[in-house]
């Protein structure tokens, strides 16, 4: 369960699908620590540092949107947004086994239609194949944005977004990348802060559209 000081929150953000994410959150805290997925330090702060701080992003993302986590790992924010937002489909895209099968688990466990788990590298011509064209790239704590500008940019359909959940340094990290995320296509790169008043501290995301 969400810790009270979070559960309005919570209801607020996964509505009828709240069982559900609190579901992962068990298998987040026993599955995911076992498996190395996540440290077990991080299990007091589940949902205030992963859950809702990955749920809030759904605010930037369309309705009926096709999207692509890269670097998925233990599904966040991945499985976070299919859980929120039913409407979406969602392919997880991970390079490693273990994280994929953990994926795919968590996708029968909680029966989340629409969503699949891919294994290899986004930056392969066969994996980027197999996910095809995308609305909404997503990641986390992944890599720097210069970095991401070529795994991520040419997944997306023309006016399609990546949606990097980045730290404090995100501004810092727009200004160093801007001329490579321009290379790859991008139009507009806006540093934004997602849940104002549903979370604390809000998430900070580096939206990126391209053409």
């Amino acid at each position: 369960m969400p810790p009270p000081d979070l559960a309005a929150a919570a209801a607020q953000l996964f509505g009828d699908r709240l069982p559900a994410a609190i579901e992962y959150a068990t298998l987040l805290g026993t599955d995911g620590v076992v498996r190395g997925l996540i440290g077990p330090r991080e299990t007091a702060r589940l949902w205030d540092r992963h859950i809702l701080n990955c749920a809030v992003v759904a605010e930037l993302i369309p309705r009926d949107a096709r999207v692509a986590d890269v670097g998925s790992g233990a599904g966040l924010p991945g499985v976070v947004l299919a859980l929120a937002r039913p409407d979406l489909r969602v392919v997880l895209v991970d390079a490693q086994a273990r994280r994929v099968d953990f994926l795919t688990e968590c996708i029968a466990t909680l029966r989340l239609a629409g969503v699949r788990a891919l294994q290899g590298r986004v930056e392969d011509r066969s994996i980027r194949g197999a996910v095809g064209a995308v609305d909404v790239v997503t990641c986390r704590a992944l890599a720097p944005l210069e970095r991401l500008a070529g795994w991520c940019l040419p997944l997306l359909n023309s006016g399609g977004r990546l949606l990097a959940i980045k730290g404090s340094s995100a501004s810092d990290e727009v200004t160093r990348g801007r001329a490579t995320l321009a290379r790859y296509g991008a139009s507009e790169v806006v540093v934004r802060r997602c849940g104002a008043g549903v979370v604390e501290p809000d998430t900070t995301v580096v939206d990126v559209v391209v053409g």
